[in-house]
């Protein structure tokens, strides 16, 4: 056992370089992945030593004049009695008045370390402050708001005069002015305070760095070779560039740390490979606004590759490019600039210009040797200065409320004025004055700087406008100078008098002597085009006069209102970065948005993943096979990728393919010297460990087709050849064989060529052998290396191949658990989601109310629960007062089926989604808190005294990490693995009559008493029929004794008790170019029968002969040419008289069978399809007309009450080929040649069908009756016109005609096959028009190997 105690030092005490000393000499070394950041205390400040705790009063024992304010109500009421619970004087300050511009001041005499402030009202009254601000500031000048939770923070204070309030410090600050600004105060007095500042001592050598020297740090020996770094610095400066340390080694290894544009840019390469010498170089980019002249502390920590980039205690991990792991370095290491030309980017950059202090270099106090003169300073100009020199800048700070009204020189003929400006909006006024007799304007307007000078006589307006740069919203000070007079203007941008924009338009200026900048709000003729501006300005010059804000601050010049003087309050939202996923920040002065275009994420931050996490997701959505995007670990770190779904009827395989080419040959190779071929995939090796880890079962073909190239075996046990499988492990086995075994398949199942070898390749023969197997051992796949060692001798040849990984099955998907008592719960590890979280889920219950899950902190929490039988809710607290959304369904949630929740939290907002089809949600406040801390465990179920959930949960996942409900539930009494019922939510997913059947996880659906196969049952199942081809299928009871699972419809449908039929109902497709032709035809062993045939010129009629007429009654369905080669599609139902049939998508037609007919279908026999070998009665007019030469063509879909007589057949058919099938055990049978074929059998969308030229009533004996009982249209028609349409009509007719035959001739070729039926029938005549659109918009096609072209 052994206790760990968190130690902290200062960072020039002689036990903190002792540590850092014997850590980088020591052996020991950190974990590569997740290099801890031990150091980061060095950056931040200087702690004491560690038997100290910084927590002393510091304002307490400092004089009375050690305290300063803006003003005081009276001599009572004196800053020097604001100090914690003292009662002298008035017992507190109170300023004069009670507005937004008061403040209280403290000089702790030195730079303190402050970690914690405590707040008072003014004793024994009714004043005291119930919000403020808290600045700090090493000089008095030049402040600094406290950010907390990226916003300027607001600490609440005091409800009473009495009761102390304390804060501490998130980040604790080192400064010797602190100034508290009130907020807000008693709405019964005024502003009262009384303050105590905890704290400790602060002390670190500093450097004064001009620009000009560097400080080198020579290293003992002339080359170092670094496996590990540890660098530690605090630097302030008022430059946005200047290299800040460098060090580089001739064989082009280098460090440099540097600023640019005001971020901190760290360069490093350790080495480059062989293939470029770019591949070593590694660059990383943190922080932003660093030249606002604060303090800011930067820890570098490297072991090896692994690099921790902290900045302000905003840490980046990552890891460098490249192969090498030591940082090779010459002579030194220089701070504060390049002695010499860096290789990154070569010569020209700046040297750091401002202060460093606490630099640590591997363990070294650079700043202590250089005060000992223990370094080379020789490149400083003056001597090195120990003490910071401060700037003299004097910021002012604008809100949109805000302006600052300067004066000017009045009656001059010359405007002249200067500022820097730094924002994030690209809209704003900047500057605006009245001139005698006109207006200037300079204005920021999307980014670009633009000046308009207006100028008014009596006799006309004469009008300048200059327009310079773009992008200026970036967060930059941009310097801004206009030299107006007459007859020209002059605009310079950023010190650029090169690319200054002139104007020589005609004017005469006369200055008005009053300057606003920031805002103009008053009403005047010509108002500016902008009215405010949120943003900082600096060092402003009036008629070439620096601004006197010194002045302006105490009131003697000038005017303003609701500006901050002495401080840039700029905050930059997108750094760190909220956008997840590579989702793009923007931002404005108030707030940021995310462009998630192209992440593959949505919502405000990119956090959730818009793609399901795996195909079996897919499925029961009710999708097909086919391509899609996943993403394994939701909002994870993973990426998306894209797969292959392949939806079989009872799995779903995955499959991940690599860029390994099919039989790759491989030579001269051997032991010694083995070939290693690389297997790359779609995805990466992280992505790919995603999905086989959450998959039920993964296998990958491997393939060794060798001559004279032995495999596994070899006198001393070593393999020739090996694979290496995820995690870099090698693997001794082969396919079809297992972990441990180093064997081939055909060893295994002992039938190798040679029974010596245990794989076909070990007996080295001088043929082409094989060994070939599927690797199944999810654990070691997929398959990444394969090194060959066994084909360098002569006439020695291999050829590899590595198939793609293939998985099915989805844990995290069906992981679940049923909640049986309502006090049952599980317990998992604390949730981590401070600022982002997500949680979703699946639910299914009947109980009307339960929480689903929750986790507790000190005040905040977060909560999902089902409130009632249609209302969930989603609460939380992150420190600003609970928040709950609540989605209302309108329909109830505890049907027992299952129910989708999303909910994820944000710093933006927060959302509530259930089943995709509710959606809530709530913005995140603008101030506030942001972080979630929680410290209990997460509950999932009932938990402290809530009410409890009953029912299933599964598909737990928070943060891309799904929790194993299943593995908890094993050892959880009144909680169980699994959950069962999954047809009650995705039974209706079984289309076309099949059965949705429960497993374990999850579902099938059951085609076998459909005419359809697939995972849905919804692909056609089809048979292409050449002439003579028919199948049979008998149903009379002893035909099926015995049959197969296939046919158990008919001992479900028709028991020998049904075979006398009242009712049928008949569904098939087909398609065919030949006519005639019996499509389907049942007998009996009477004469009753129903037949489908296609008459000689392609029509469709249904013959009933059900006894009790003289001749059968025929229906002619349609009169139209239907044997055109298209997919039509057929629906008939009988019940006793009524039939009604349906032909492709028009609507059903309704038939009467007549009054003298029988309605009882007796004694069925057998269905035929395609041709009629019966020996029984049959209508000898079938025979004669339809049964000669047969039906040639395709059908499917075949159904005849329940039983699928065509998808019986072709199963039979493919297990006869695989002579596996014994023949009596099946009622179906079949003759010729029956090929499965997809027939192409949808029907098309079609214009309805014209009426029957022999329209009858339905009690017509002749069965002629009509299609459709369309009204004639009234003979209302203009007569001309109808002759002129008919005329017109005519002609549209005969060029169709020529074109039809003229197309039919250039692609008579066209197709794989050719028909049997006889060129130029007479039933060519009889085509509708309809058989033109269907030529030309026929949205499915006939199978590839079946198909011909018409028009």
């Amino acid at each position: 056992m052994f206790s760990l105690s968190l130690v902290s030092f200062s960072p020039t005490s002689p036990a903190l370089l002792f540590f850092l000393h014997n850590y980088l000499s020591s052996g020991f070394s950190p974990l590569p992945v997740l290099f801890c950041p031990l150091f980061i205390f060095l950056g931040l400040h200087n702690h004491p030593l560690p038997t100290e705790k910084c927590d002393e009063a510091l304002a307490s024992p400092l004089p009375h004049t050690a305290f300063t304010s803006s003003s005081v109500f009276s001599s009572g009421y004196a800053p020097g009695y604001a100090k914690l619970n003292r009662r002298g004087g008035a017992g507190g300050w109170s300023p004069l008045d009670s507005d937004h511009y008061q403040w209280l001041q403290v000089d702790l005499g030195y730079r303190k370390q402050v970690s914690a402030i405590a707040t008072q009202g003014r004793y024994s009254s009714s004043d005291w402050t119930t919000r403020y601000r808290l600045l700090y500031s090493d000089t008095g000048r030049n402040w600094k708001a406290y950010h907390q939770d990226g916003n300027i923070w607001a600490f609440s204070g005091n409800s009473n005069s009495e009761s102390a309030v304390r804060h501490e410090l998130q980040q604790g600050i080192v400064a010797r002015f602190l100034r508290l600004i009130p907020v807000s105060w008693s709405e019964e007095g005024r502003i009262g305070l009384r303050i105590e500042v905890y704290g400790c001592s602060y002390w670190a050598d500093v450097i004064n760095f001009d620009g000009q020297g560097v400080i080198s740090y020579r290293f003992k020996v002339k080359k170092m070779k670094i496996i590990k770094d540890v660098i530690a610095l605090r630097f302030k400066t008022s430059e946005s560039e200047g290299v800040i340390l460098h060090g580089e080694g001739q064989q082009g290894d280098y460090i440099t740390l540097e600023l640019h544009k005001a971020k901190l840019l760290l360069q490093i390469n350790l080495g480059s490979n062989q293939y470029g010498s770019i591949l070593g170089h590694t660059s990383v980019t943190t922080g932003s606004l660093l030249d606002d002249n604060h303090w800011h502390s930067v820890v570098i920590e490297r072991y090896r590759r692994n690099v921790n980039f902290t900045l302000d205690g905003h840490t980046q991990h990552f890891r460098t490019n490249g192969e090498f792991d030591h940082l090779d370095l010459d002579y030194e290491m220089s701070f504060g600039g390049m002695p010499y030309s860096g290789k990154p980017v070569g010569g020209g950059r700046k040297n750091f210009k401002g202060c460093m202090e606490s630099i640590n270099y591997n363990g070294d106090n650079i700043t202590d040797l250089a005060r000992r003169k223990k370094l080379d300073t020789s490149s400083f100009q003056r001597n090195l200065s120990f003490a910071c020199v401060e700037t003299h800048t004097f910021p002012v700070f604008f809100n949109a409320t805000s302006f600052l009204q300067l004066p000017g020189r009045a009656n001059h003929n010359t405007v002249s004025v200067g500022f820097q400006f730094r924002t994030w909006n690209p809209d704003g006024l900047l500057l605006f004055s009245n001139l005698d007799d006109g207006t200037l304007e300079i204005s920021l307007e999307d980014g670009k700087i633009i000046v308009h000078i207006i100028v008014a006589t009596a006799a006309k307006n004469y009008r300048a406008d200059l327009l310079s740069g773009s992008g200026l919203n970036d967060g930059q000070w941009h310097a801004v100078r206009l030299v107006a007079k007459e007859n020209f203007a002059m605009l310079t941008l950023d010190g650029e008098e090169m690319s200054a924009v002139r104007s020589t338009s005609p004017l005469s200026i006369t200055t008005g002597g009053t300057y606003h900048l920031g805002g103009y709000f008053l009403q005047t003729l010509l108002p500016p085009s902008q009215r405010s501006y949120q943003g900082c300005m600096q060092a402003i010059l009036v008629d070439d006069q620096p601004a006197d804000l010194h002045a302006v601050e105490k009131g003697t010049v000038g005017a303003f209102e609701n500006i901050s003087l002495d401080m840039c309050a700029i905050i930059d939202r997108c750094m760190p970065n909220h956008c997840e996923h590579g989702g793009r920040c923007k931002q404005t002065w108030d707030s940021f948005s995310c462009n998630c275009d192209g992440t593959g994420y949505s919502g405000a931050t990119c956090h959730t993943s818009i793609h399901e996490p795996s195909c079996e997701a897919y499925k029961h959505l009710g999708r097909s096979s086919d391509t899609y995007w996943i993403d394994p670990d939701g909002s994870g770190p993973l990426g998306p990728l894209k797969v292959n779904c392949n939806m079989t009827e009872d799995k779903v395989w995955t499959t991940v393919v690599n860029n390994l080419p099919p039989r790759m040959p491989i030579t001269g190779s051997s032991r010694e010297r083995r070939a290693v071929l690389q297997v790359n995939y779609s995805a990466s090796m992280d992505q790919v460990i995603a999905i086989t880890t959450s998959a039920e079962h993964c296998e990958q073909q491997i393939t060794y087709s060798c001559r004279m190239s032995r495999l596994l075996n070899t006198p001393d046990g070593t393999p020739y050849t090996w694979w290496v499988g995820r995690g870099s492990e090698k693997h001794f086995y082969w396919g079809g064989s297992g972990p441990g075994i180093q064997k081939c398949a055909c060893g295994i199942n002992k039938n190798c060529t040679d029974p010596k070898y245990d794989c076909n390749c070990d007996a080295d023969a001088n043929q082409w052998r094989e060994d070939s197997g599927l690797l199944t051992y999810k654990e070691h796949l997929p398959v990444s290396q394969v090194a060959v060692g066994d084909t360098n001798r002569a006439r020695s040849e291999a050829k590899l191949t590595v198939g793609p990984l293939r998985c099915h099955g989805d844990n995290n998907y069906w992981n679940a658990a049923s909640f049986t008592t309502p006090s049952s719960y599980l317990h998992f590890a604390t949730f981590q989601g401070e600022t982002s979280a997500d949680i979703s889920f699946y639910f299914k219950t009947s109980a009307p109310y339960g929480v689903f899950l929750e986790n507790l902190g000190n005040t905040d929490f977060i909560r999902l629960e089902l409130k009632s039988p249609t209302v969930v809710s989603f609460s939380f607290d992150v420190g600003n007062g609970p928040v709950e959304l609540t989605v209302h369904a309108a329909a109830p949630l505890n049907d027992d089926q299952w129910h989708r929740v999303m909910a994820e939290r944000n710093i933006k907002e927060a959302v509530l989604r259930v089943d995709q089809t509710y959606r809530t949600s709530r913005l995140a406040p603008a101030q506030g808190h942001t972080r979630l801390e929680l410290f209990s465990q997460l509950y999932v179920g009932a938990a402290g005294g809530q009410r409890g959930f009953l029912g299933c949960i599964r598909a737990l996942r928070m943060n891309g990490v799904t929790l194993n409900l299943e593995e908890r539930a094993k050892v959880t009494p009144g909680v169980m693995s699994g959950c069962q019922g999954h047809c009650t939510s995705f039974g209706m997913y079984c289309r076309n009559g099949g059965k949705c059947v429960e497993r374990y996880n999850g579902y099938l659906c059951d085609c076998t008493t459909t005419a359809f196969n697939g995972p849905f049952c919804t692909k056609d199942v089809g048979g292409y029929f050449e002439a003579g081809t028919l199948v049979k299928y008998n149903f009379m009871p002893e035909a099926v004794h015995g049959a197969s699972k296939d046919t158990k419809a008919l001992t479900q449908q028709l028991m020998p008790n049904d075979v006398n039929l009242t009712k049928e109902e008949v569904t098939f497709s087909f398609s065919t170019s030949s006519a005639p032709a019996i499509l389907m035809y049942i007998s009996s062993k009477t004469q009753d029968y129903l037949a489908v045939v296609l008459r000689s010129n392609g029509s469709l009629q249904v013959r009933y002969n059900l006894g009790g007429l003289r001749e059968p009654f025929a229906i002619d369905v349609d009169q139209r040419n239907l044997a055109n080669g298209q997919p039509h599609s057929m629906n008939m139902s009988r019940h006793n008289r009524s039939i009604s049939i349906q032909l492709d998508h028009y609507p059903p037609v309704y038939y009467k069978l007549p009054d003298a007919s029988d309605i009882q279908f007796d004694l069925v026999k057998t269905l035929f399809l395609g041709k009629v070998y019966e020996t029984g009665p049959i209508d000898p007019v079938l025979i004669e007309r339809y049964n000669s030469p047969g039906f040639t063509g395709c059908l499917s879909r075949v159904q005849f009450n329940g039983v699928a007589p065509l998808k019986s057949a072709l199963r039979k058919a493919a297990e006869a080929q695989a002579d596996n099938y014994p023949a009596s055990a099946s009622p179906v049978s079949y003759q010729g040649k029956l090929v499965q074929s997809n027939c192409g059998a949808s029907p098309l969308t079609v214009p309805p069908m014209s009426a029957t030229p022999n329209p009858g009533s339905l009690d017509n004996t002749n069965g002629k009756i009509p299609l459709n009982e369309e009204r004639v249209i009234p003979d209302g028609v203009n007569r001309d016109s109808a002759i002129i349409g008919g005329i017109i009509a005519v002609v549209i007719f005969t060029i169709l005609c020529t074109l039809v035959f003229l197309i039919r001739y250039m692609f008579r070729h066209k197709g794989t096959y050719h028909t049997n039926e006889a060129k130029g029938s007479g039933e060519s005549a009889t085509e509708s028009a309809d058989t033109a659109i269907i030529g030309t918009d026929n949205p499915e096609t006939i199978d590839e190997s079946k198909k011909e072209w018409f028009i």
